[in-house]
C-alpha cells in the first residue's frame, strides 16, 4: 500500500475518434482524460455515459477509432489485458464467496494466493473500512459494505485506471458521500485516473477535478469542474444541472409528503 502519489501514477486515456452504435444512432467519442485526475462523465439518460466507459474496459468494441490508454492503443485487447479496473452499480461479488476471497479475485481469479497477496487484501480491507469482516459473505454486508468490497479488490488489481459507473447511485445521501470521499482518498494516495458516471451534480462537484459532458451521443463540452459548476459551463450543462435540481427537489418534497 502506498502513503503518496509519486510512485503509482495513472496514465492518460483517449478516446480517438471512436465510433459505436447498437443499430441506432451512431455514439461519436473523440476526448482525452487527463493522467492522475478524477473526472466526472455526466449528461442525460441515453447520452452515453456506460458506453464510453465499457469502449476503455474493453467491454465493448469501436467500430472505429482508437482506444488509448498510456499511449497504447488497447481497443483490440480482451478487458483483461487492459490496466484498468471497473466498479459497477451491482458491484459484481459471487455470493458464495467470503469478503475476503471477492477481494482476492482481483489478485488471482483462481484464488491461488501468496502470503504476499493475503497481506495486501488485509490492506486493502483496513484501508477500505472492513476489518474483521473478512468471513462474510456479500448478503450478510449492507449495500455500502458491498461497495467497499468492490473498491478494495480495486486496490488489491492496482490498475493505473479505475472506472465507476454510478456504484453508489442506490446509497442514500450520507452513505453515498462516504464513498465519494473513499474514492477521493484512494485516489490521493494511488494517483489512478478516475473516470466516474454520475447523474448528481454534487457528486461532481464533490471529488471531481474535470467535467466530460455528453449529449446526444457525443461530448458536448469538457473542462475542469471548478468552471463548470462556477457558472462558466456551457448552457447545454447549465441546462442539464437545473433539470437535475429541480427533478430531485420534486422527488425530495414527494417523499416528504408520503
Amino acid at each position: 500500500m502506498s502513503d503518496g502519489t509519486k510512485d503509482r501514477k495513472g496514465v492518460p486515456v483517449r478516446l480517438d475518434k471512436v465510433s459505436f452504435s447498437y443499430g441506432g444512432a451512431p455514439l461519436t467519442f473523440d476526448v482525452a482524460f487527463a493522467a492522475a485526475e478524477i473526472t466526472a462523465v455526466m449528461g442525460p439518460s441515453g447520452s452515453g455515459k456506460s458506453t464510453l466507459l465499457n469502449l476503455v474496459a474493453g467491454f465493448e468494441t469501436p467500430q472505429s477509432g482508437g482506444v488509448l490508454i498510456g499511449g497504447a492503443d488497447v481497443a483490440a485487447a480482451p478487458p483483461a489485458m487492459r490496466p484498468v479496473s471497473m466498479v459497477f452499480q451491482e458491484n459484481n461479488l459471487f455470493a458464495h464467496l467470503s469478503v475476503e476471497q471477492n477481494v482476492g479475485l482481483g489478485r488471482s481469479p483462481s484464488l491461488r494466493l501468496t502470503e504476499t497477496d493475503r497481506a495486501d487484501i488485509a490492506g486493502a480491507l483496513a484501508r477500505t473500512g472492513l476489518a474483521g469482516k473478512e468471513k462474510r459473505l456479500p448478503r450478510e454486508l449492507s449495500g455500502g459494505e458491498r461497495q467497499r468490497v468492490a473498491l478494495a479488490r480495486v486496490l488489491v488489481r492496482d490498475r493505473p485506471v479505475l472506472l465507476l459507473d454510478e456504484p453508489f447511485a442506490s446509497l442514500g445521501p450520507a452513505l453515498r458521500d462516504d464513498m465519494l470521499d473513499l474514492v477521493a482518498g484512494l485516489h490521493a494516495e494511488r494517483g489512478m485516473t478516475v473516470l466516474f458516471v454520475t447523474h448528481q451534480p454534487e457528486d461532481a462537484r464533490r471529488i471531481g477535478q474535470n467535467v466530460v459532458f455528453l449529449d446526444k451521443g457525443a461530448v458536448a463540452a469538457k473542462g475542469s469542474a471548478d468552471d463548470f459548476f462556477a457558472g462558466a459551463g456551457p448552457d447545454v450543462f447549465r441546462r442539464y444541472v437545473g433539470t437535475s435540481t429541480q427533478t430531485a427537489g420534486s422527488r425530495d418534497i414527494a417523499r416528504k409528503r408520503t
